[in-house]
């Protein structure tokens, strides 16, 4: 089974496996294999829940991973936040980073799956989740189970890859993602970050041909939200979206 098929078949299991060995070196290998796009995205995404939210409350960072976005949350505003994801070596590497910068007060992170939040119902103002649809078997049930725990008028952002539109750039960044990637992943981060390279392009491709743009919108709006806006960036290489939870 290949590692397309095997995302789809065992996703959590898959995300699992292939962020093993990598926390040590994520943060700064995923700002040098995005020509450090990512820090971008993620700070688009963060002034997006913090217009919508506030400077306060309790928020959830779903696919937290090295606790990135809690702690760029914490940086700009007086927010609490649980950050959650399905590795426990990264969700360490996180922790290390939280006690760092003394956040252990403010942010505390948890392991679990985003399908099946250990959370009541209507529990966070504001819930933000990143590179995670392509990791779960059920986009849409997933969703509705993120809006699930964030009360009624709270905000909700998230952060994807995507394929840009344009052909002239459509075409560079299958030349990039197919090429590129998982040589400058081996050059720089050895094994695992070559395949994390050769299966990042690939995945992005059939996750946008199963799920287009127009499905996503639709399947959020469906799970709770209004207000739905789509920021694409970088050409069209980043996805950012954002919206509330009804019934406010």
């Amino acid at each position: 089974m290949d590692s397309l098929q095997r995302s789809r078949t065992e996703p959590n299991v898959f995300a699992r496996e292939l962020f093993q060995g990598l926390p040590a070196r994520y943060d700064l290998l995923a700002e040098v294999l995005s020509f450090g796009q990512n820090h971008r995205w993620q700070r688009a995404m963060v002034d997006a829940v913090l217009r919508m939210n506030g400077s306060s409350g309790r928020v959830l960072d779903v696919a937290a991973g090295t606790a990135g976005v809690s702690l760029m949350l914490t940086d700009r505003s007086d927010v609490t936040t649980t950050g959650i994801d399905v590795s426990a070596e990264m969700l360490l590497r996180g922790q290390r980073r939280v006690s760092r910068r003394e956040r252990d007060n403010r942010i505390r992170l948890v392991l679990g799956r985003a399908e099946q939040l250990p959370f009541p119902d209507d529990s966070f103002d504001a819930l933000t989740f990143t590179y995670l649809l392509r990791y779960v078997a059920d986009p849409a049930a997933t969703l509705q189970e993120l809006f699930r725990v964030v009360r009624p008028g709270g905000a909700v952002a998230s952060l994807e890859f995507l394929v840009p539109s344009n052909p002239v750039w459509k075409a560079g960044w299958i030349g990039y993602t197919r090429a590129v990637l998982p040589v400058a992943g081996f050059v720089t981060g050895g094994r695992e970050w070559a395949e994390v390279g050769r299966f990042l392009g690939p995945s992005i491709s059939e996750h946008y041909r199963r799920y287009p743009v127009e499905w996503t919108v639709a399947a959020w709006k469906a799970a709770g939200a209004e207000d739905v806006t789509v920021r694409r960036m970088s050409l069209g290489g980043g996805l950012v979206m954002w919206g509330r939870k009804s019934g406010d």
